[in-house]
């Protein structure tokens, strides 16, 4: 017995997130954590890291009783975890943000090359070769991931957690993950894995341990189990996985033109048009400009150019206002930092987007509001102790699900989304997958951004592919095959047409 938790409970404001939870984990192996979003998975590994302290409970590390009270005890416990949301300073550089906690100096004076070095080693300790001179408000999501798993690897750690690891990450990316994580295993470090994707539970860990509301449910080994009895395990109800993409047949006239697209060091030459019940797949890895597509069409990048029309009229590019006013929502990939007010609550952010729904002479009727909040929260089965609580104390994947409502209770037309299942668990994944369907079939175009070619394929018409910021081809629902997608991503060649 390597790591055990003993009678774990933690309670928040008006949330019981564990509820004396109890298991082992062994030494050298990769341990499964799951669980629907607020199953208490995140909170039981910053527990184990420092992050948060538990109510009741023990932990024993190789039959001792530890107390990892902050992350630096726990780090010198030899404990680290690789964080769901990232927390970097943006304005400092990559060698900065890697060695904040114990940066090289000198008679009070900071010793830069020392510094710089030390961070391209962490980075070289996970093959990456991320610029170390450059600002992290530089980098793309996927790129703030691989930092915190370069910062976790490099505390010599004896037990990482590692919570939603691969959300961000593009497909070559999470791949050379999968072979450090099984390096990790080799070199005898104890892997804490929190994830919802069923592939990469059954490819890379050993045993895996289910919570429901914040009880332990079950521990198994991997062999012993399989996919649909997690689900049950998980979710304690039947999952209807059986909605597929919608019918091609039921688009309707183009709503959205967009040519000529481009920004300078971002993306160039973007251009397709979107029809009114139609999903729209862009398809690419982490820097193809997928995201920065998106901004640029909400209006979000004053140094793009070309045209971006609705219903034949031209948006005023750069003007968020212009693409709202012409009925466009985006839910970014980033909710923390773009899709949510974090100092407000729930139901001030459900309604964001749509405060001209509940409001009369320019003060918000909160009747109406919490209505509105409440109605959107129970179609997507949002978990929180009330509509009043603050939405930082939420689930990543609840947080997600809020970002979602914003938009859907402005009901526009033509919605953007951008990783719109990141962070979810299998159960909200696919009544998100449902709900985007329904939206389609009710007339609304959607122009999808994910980095699960299976969930493009799932639920798009057709799909464009985006390379190193250029458009390099269209993939038609009859021609989805996943290589021939991952070819066009790569540059090695494929299918399609330009």
């Amino acid at each position: 017995m390597f790591l055990r938790f003993h009678g774990l409970s933690k309670r928040y404001p008006g949330v019981l997130a564990l509820d004396d939870v109890s298991f082992t984990v062994e030494r050298g192996t990769c341990h499964a954590l799951m669980g629907e979003n607020g199953a208490g998975k995140s909170t039981l590994g910053k527990i184990l890291a420092g992050v948060q302290r538990a109510d009741q409970g023990e932990i024993h590390l190789q039959g001792e009783v530890i107390r990892p009270t902050n992350p630096h005890v726990a780090r010198q416990l030899g404990i680290a975890m690789v964080h769901q949301e990232l927390a970097f300073c943006p304005n400092l550089t990559v060698a900065e943000n890697l060695c904040l906690g114990s940066l090289p100096s000198r008679v009070g004076w900071l010793r830069r090359g020392e510094l710089r070095e030390r961070a391209r080693q962490l980075l070289a300790a996970i093959g990456s070769d991320i610029d170390v001179d450059r600002a992290v408000g530089e980098l793309s999501t996927g790129q703030e991931q691989l930092l915190q798993i370069a910062a976790a690897v490099g505390t010599g750690a004896r037990v990482i957690v590692f919570d939603e690891p691969t959300s961000s990450l593009s497909v070559a990316e999470a791949e050379h993950l999968f072979t450090l994580l099984a390096d990790l295993k080799q070199r005898g470090i104890t892997v804490l894995y929190v994830s919802h994707r069923m592939d990469e539970i059954f490819r890379l860990c050993d045993a895996v341990t289910v919570l429901r509301d914040g009880r332990h449910v079950a521990t198994e080994r991997i062999s012993e189990t399989n996919e649909n009895r997690l689900v049950e395990q998980m979710i304690g109800r039947e999952l209807d996985l059986s909605a597929g993409a919608a019918d091609v047949s039921s688009t309707g006239d183009e709503v959205l033109r967009v040519s000529g697209l481009r920004s300078p060091g971002r993306f160039e030459g973007v251009g397709f048009t979107l029809r009114s019940g139609e999903i729209l797949g862009l398809a690419g890895l982490v820097g193809a400009g997928r995201s920065e597509v998106a901004q640029a069409i909400f209006g979000l990048d004053d140094r793009s150019s070309g045209d971006v029309s609705v219903g034949g009229e031209k948006l005023r590019s750069g003007s968020v206002s212009s693409a709202l006013r012409y009925g466009l929502g985006l839910l970014p990939e980033d909710r923390k930092r773009q899709g949510l007010v974090l100092p407000l609550n729930c139901r001030e952010n459900a309604s964001l987007a749509a405060l001209s729904r509940v409001a009369t002479a320019g003060f918000v009727r909160r009747p109406a509001e919490r209505a509105l909040a409440r109605g959107f929260f129970s179609r997507l089965r949002v978990k929180t102790p009330s509509l009043e609580a603050p939405i930082s104390g939420l689930s990543g994947g609840n947080q997600q699900k809020i970002a979602l409502a914003k938009w859907l209770a402005r009901d526009c037309p033509i919605l953007i989304v951008d990783e719109p299942t990141r962070g979810v668990d299998v159960g909200a994944k696919a009544e998100i997958h449902r709900l985007l369907l329904e939206l389609a079939a009710a007339g609304t175009a959607i122009l999808l951004i994910s980095s699960e070619l299976p969930e493009l394929m799932h639920l798009s018409h057709r799909i464009l592919v985006l390379r190193q910021g250029r458009q390099v081809g269209e993939v038609g629902r009859e021609q989805f095959r996943q290589d021939t997608i991952l070819r066009l991503m790569a540059g090695v060649g494929g299918a399609g047409k330009g």
